[in-house]
């Protein structure tokens, strides 16, 4: 099955921070763009940080700007969220898809990308 496993996700303070990771597993991360997003409760699921397929930049939504950064490493399959300065209202499941490359110039729409993970939870609290 063609799809990403999610980890790092865990439960921190207001101020505090995680590092997520995305790998992939059945394929590789070739010709794709990688997009995270997140589902707070309640709420649908949003776009939050994409990545080229040469890695040499990231795009944010502007709720994370500056506080998150995206990178990846192609020979590990895996991509990261780097999470700093969390705040409650980053409260959510946290997922990662890819793209056919190209498709990462603009915030992420979830119908755009494919092959979801299962996510990792994180919990902010103030």
């Amino acid at each position: 099955q063609l799809e990403f496993v999610e980890s790092g996700g865990g439960s921190v303070q207001s101020g505090g921070s995680l590092k997520l990771s995305c790998t992939a597993s059945g394929f590789t991360l070739e010709d794709r763009d990688i997009g995270w997003f997140r589902q707070p409760p309640t709420r649908a699921r949003e776009g939050v940080s994409c990545i080229g397929e040469t890695g040499t930049h990231g795009v944010y939504a502007d709720s994370v700007r500056a506080r998150f950064i995206i990178s990846r490493d192609d020979a590990k399959k895996t991509v990261y969220l780097q999470m700093l300065d969390l705040k409650p209202e980053d409260t959510g499941d946290y997922y990662c898809a890819s793209a056919p490359r190209g498709t990462c110039r603009f915030s992420p729409k979830t119908y755009e990308y494919y092959n979801w993970g299962k996510g990792t939870h994180v919990s902010v609290s103030s």
